[in-house]
């Protein structure tokens, strides 16, 4: 066989189903391998399209997803998503052609040197130079992508070492398993626990990824120590639970940022300093930290652990929960709750157009089973979704809050339909985030995905404006036209509603959910709130 071959050879072995990509000369002896193969090659309609769903395909599986490019401008269009995976700890191997090394040593058509360009924004990756290295070169790719914490890697195949005859063999997947903690630094975290008088728990996405969840829970039910989450650790404890005080991460004076300010002990299990600084949470530096994680700390100025414990989570909250004295009485998360409940129900009868988002948010979570997957893009919205959606299992809310780019939402919707078929996912985005990978709409209609996909439309880049007018008191530079998205919709063939009122929502929601095909909704959205919330958190006196 020849190299490509056995590289898609060596994908079945990883277990590999779909790859999401584009097909080009120079990987056309892969694509011919496909062909041949159990592998389900799914064109998009973009490269970066490809990378968010492989992207978000990993981070809710746990196994890599791959996506496919060619040299040069397929390989450059893939970067964002790769880099997005990289960053949100999102399991990824990317493969791009490239054009026979006889070419490289040159200025050449198309030819760009793309290792070096993905090396910043990958865990690893490398050029195939000999045909009967790809078994070793795919068994590392996906062993380093899969691994703490997760990210991208990539190989690039030059056409001429794709087409290279070569033995066939491979190499076995490894069984492994995370250290266990080592008993005198739980015995200090344990000790740290019982003389605080105020602990906090700030649960991240880590705990998710390290499928800790149900431990967590454990331990927070004994301990009774109240829980914020990160955006990407949401569901990671359900708020269902008293102990529950959603999420942390508006860089503001919110409700959950007054349990860290009156904290003497904060646990961080799973956090990752990408998603959201130290520096918000720790601004004196004067926090007593556990560090609870699969890997150690990054070195920050605001971010030093009395105790650090790098081992697997649950087995750590395991062994941690065995030492717990008496349960902690805490009953502070009892009067955020209600200040973070009334802030959730405040808009819930509004009846007006534009619709506010908190409206948005209590009309969908109403429609939404505790399992079904909201994908949530990055924009002025994001920011709402994580601080007014009650998320309560693991993995229901995805939101990209490392790399935090525009445009995974719809991409992403299709990894979640095509990962969980029979639950109901909802891409959440605004207008600007919805056209930057709007073409995906085509690709979600030609593989029949009744997602459905949520269009707050502002006709603006809201959250950039929100920033401006707190800054500099005025916006600029943010406002564009858009097209009829429901006649956009239906001309790739997806149903299309608008919202005139919202008193329409619920029942717009329901019918697109009982669609065999995509939907869209547009809905105008009110985005004065914007503001109303900010001067609402500068004013915010802590009521604990």
């Amino acid at each position: 066989m020849n190299a490509a071959e056995l590289l898609v050879k060596c994908l079945e072995k990883e277990e590999v189903t779909d790859i999401f990509g584009l097909p080009g000369e120079e990987n056309l002896d892969i694509m011919e391998a496909l062909s041949h193969s159990s592998i389900r090659f799914i064109p998009t309609r973009h490269e970066q399209g490809a990378a968010f769903i492989a992207d978000v395909y990993g981070r809710l599986t746990g196994k890599a997803g791959v996506c496919l490019a060619t040299l040069g401008p397929g390989a450059t269009n893939l970067m964002t998503g790769v880099a997005d995976a990289n960053m949100d700890r999102a399991p990824l191997v990317a493969i791009t052609g490239q054009a026979g090394l006889e070419r490289t040593h040159k200025e050449s058509h198309q030819y760009i040197d793309i290792v070096s360009m993905f090396k910043p924004i990958t865990k690893w990756n490398a050029r195939v130079e000999k045909g009967r290295l790809v078994p070793e070169m795919v068994r590392k790719a996906f062993k380093l992508a899969e691994s703490e914490k997760p990210g991208a890697c990539h190989i690039e195949l030059p056409e001429d070492i794709a087409a290279e005859q070569v033995e066939e063999y491979y190499l076995p997947k490894s069984i492994s398993k995370r250290p266990c903690p080592d008993d005198l630094v739980l015995d200090r975290a344990a000790e740290l626990i019982a003389a605080s008088k105020q602990p906090i728990i700030l649960s991240g996405n880590g705990v998710i990824r390290g499928g800790a969840a149900k431990e967590l829970r454990r331990f927070v039910e004994k301990s009774q120590i109240p829980v914020a989450e990160t955006f990407m650790g949401k569901g990671s404890i359900s708020f269902e639970n008293d102990l529950s005080l959603l999420s942390i991460g508006l860089q503001a004076n919110d409700y959950v940022s007054c349990g860290f300010d009156k904290a003497d002990l904060v646990i961080t299990i799973g956090y990752d300093i990408v998603e959201y600084g130290p520096k918000f949470w720790n601004p004196r530096k004067d926090k007593t930290i556990i560090h609870i994680d699969s890997t150690l700390s990054e070195v920050d100025e605001y971010y030093s652990p009395a105790v650090e414990i790098s081992a697997d989570i649950s087995e750590t909250l395991r062994l941690l929960s065995e030492r717990l004295g008496e349960p902690k009485k805490c009953t502070y998360n009892y009067t955020l709750r209600d200040y973070i409940k009334r802030d959730l129900e405040e808009h819930r009868e509004n009846t007006g157009c534009p619709v506010k988002p908190q409206k948005i948010l209590w009309d969908l979570r109403s429609v939404m089973g505790p399992e079904d997957i909201v994908i949530s893009d990055v924009g002025a919205h994001k920011m709402w979704v994580a601080r007014m959606y009650p998320a309560y299992e693991p993995n229901t809310v995805i939101i990209s809050n490392g790399f935090a780019s525009m445009g995974i939402s719809l991409p992403g919707a299709i990894a979640a339909k095509l990962a969980y078929p029979e639950r109901k996912v909802v891409a959440v985005c605004g207008d600007g985030a919805f056209l930057l990978n709007s073409q995906e709409l085509e690709t979600a209609c030609r593989l029949n995905l009744p997602i459905v996909t949520m269009i707050w439309n502002d006709g603006a880049y809201g959250l950039i404006g929100w920033k401006q007018v707190r800054k500099y008191g005025k916006d600029f530079g943010i406002s564009f036209g858009n097209p009829d998205f429901k006649k956009y919709a239906e001309s790739f063939g997806a149903v299309g509603y608008r919202v005139e009122c919202a008193s329409e929502l619920v029942p717009i929601l329901e019918d697109a959910f009982r669609q065999k095909r995509p939907s869209v909704i547009d809905i105008p959205v009110d985005y004065s709130e914007n503001l109303k919330l900010t001067e609402k958190l500068g004013k915010t006196i802590c009521p604990i």
